[in-house]
């Protein structure tokens, strides 16, 4: 029968397999697709078939008619298989790309490890060559750049911070002195007046002292005003505008530190043998010579540029400042209270009134 055959064929034939598992694709293949198509669909019904389960060459006693048995026939579709089976190719790209990333992560971490390292290698090596040159510039045996005429202006700023800061010291002190005297004063005054009321016979003399206290007192706030807004002043020039002249000098100052370093170290080594190794060491440290050559240079002119600049600011800020605190404290004890009260106005100095430091009933609660 036709059916025979196709099965036979079937049964008999060769499927290919490549390398990756899949079948190959034959010319026989798309025949053999169609053989099996008309077979399930015009082939023999199930119903219509016998089970033998004597096996062959049996007898008709072990036959079974299946027409008593109930089911849905089978159908092949090929479209399913097709659809469930991988495409050629798609195992093996999806672990390639996990592959890939996690080589690439690891290429990444492995390349911030290099270069950290190298960071702390270069400033190993630079430790080394500036310990060094401070050890023998200290006993006398190195060689040191020195620029007489700026080191001679930065010498005299930290001699003049140190006694601007004297000053700041002790006119904060004067502060917290006046300070308490004038609470004293105004304390006495409360007192004096609260004496007026309450001694009649000594009433005009309670109240005349009780008034010049309280004008003292008045006074004495003015004269702290002034004496405040002097030692704001000179907090400022000393700790700010100097300190950070002073910390470009620091800058200035390590950069020399590093440029005597390797120029030490490039002597040295010009001084050697001039073999290949040599050579190629000679270039790199010509190289580093040259670029913190550079760096000092720059940072030295930036010093003597701050130094020009703090000297004509110091100038103009000192003037203003010492003419208000002589025109303050002159008024202040010549008990010229007009005149006092023009000096603040003269420097924009604006007081604050009594109470005005401290917190509110809401602040409080």
């Amino acid at each position: 029968m036709m059916t025979d055959g196709i099965m036979s064929k079937a049964a008999t034939m060769e499927i290919p397999i490549n390398s990756n598992g899949d079948t190959g694709t034959l010319p026989e293949d798309d025949s053999l697709e169609q053989d099996l198509q008309q077979v399930m669909v015009s082939g023999p019904n199930l119903n219509e078939t016998s089970i033998v389960s004597g096996g062959y060459g049996g007898t008709g006693e072990g036959i079974i008619p299946t027409s008593s048995i109930k089911g849905p026939g089978i159908c092949y579709n090929p479209s399913i298989l097709r659809r469930h089976i991988l495409p050629q190719g798609q195992g093996s790209s999806m672990h390639q790309s996990h592959s890939s990333s996690a080589v690439t992560a690891e290429e990444a971490s492995r390349g911030v490890a290099v270069e950290k390292l190298d960071i702390v290698k270069k400033w190993g090596i630079n430790t080394y060559k500036c310990t060094k040159q401070m050890i023998s510039e200290r006993f006398g045996r190195g060689l040191r750049t020195v620029d007489l005429e700026l080191e001679a202006q930065i010498d005299v700023l930290r001699d003049t911070k140190r006694k601007y800061e004297n000053i700041l010291r002790l006119a904060r002190a004067l502060t917290n002195h006046f300070y308490s005297m004038v609470q004293t004063q105004r304390a006495l005054g409360d007192t004096f007046a609260d004496l007026s009321q309450k001694s009649p016979e000594l009433q005009d003399e309670f109240g005349y002292n009780a008034e010049t206290q309280k004008l003292l007192c008045k006074n004495g706030e003015t004269l702290l005003g002034a004496i405040n807004f002097f030692v704001a002043s000179i907090n400022t020039l000393a700790n700010k505008t100097m300190e950070d002249t002073l910390m470009t000098v620091k800058l200035y100052e390590n950069a020399r530190l590093e440029f005597d370093a390797y120029r030490a170290d490039l002597e040295e080594l010009n001084m050697g043998p001039r073999d290949a190794v040599t050579l190629s060491r000679i270039d790199t440290a010509q190289q580093q010579f040259q670029i913190h050559k550079e760096k000092y240079e720059r940072l030295r002119s930036d010093v003597t540029i701050k130094l020009k600049f703090l000297e004509e600011n110091k100038v103009k800020v000192m003037h203003k400042q010492l003419l208000l605190f002589h025109n303050a404290i002159s008024a202040y004890f010549a008990g010229n209270q007009q005149q006092l009260e023009q000096t603040l106005k003269q420097f924009n100095i604006k007081l604050k009134p009594p109470g005005a430091d401290k917190p509110s009933w809401l602040e409080e609660q």
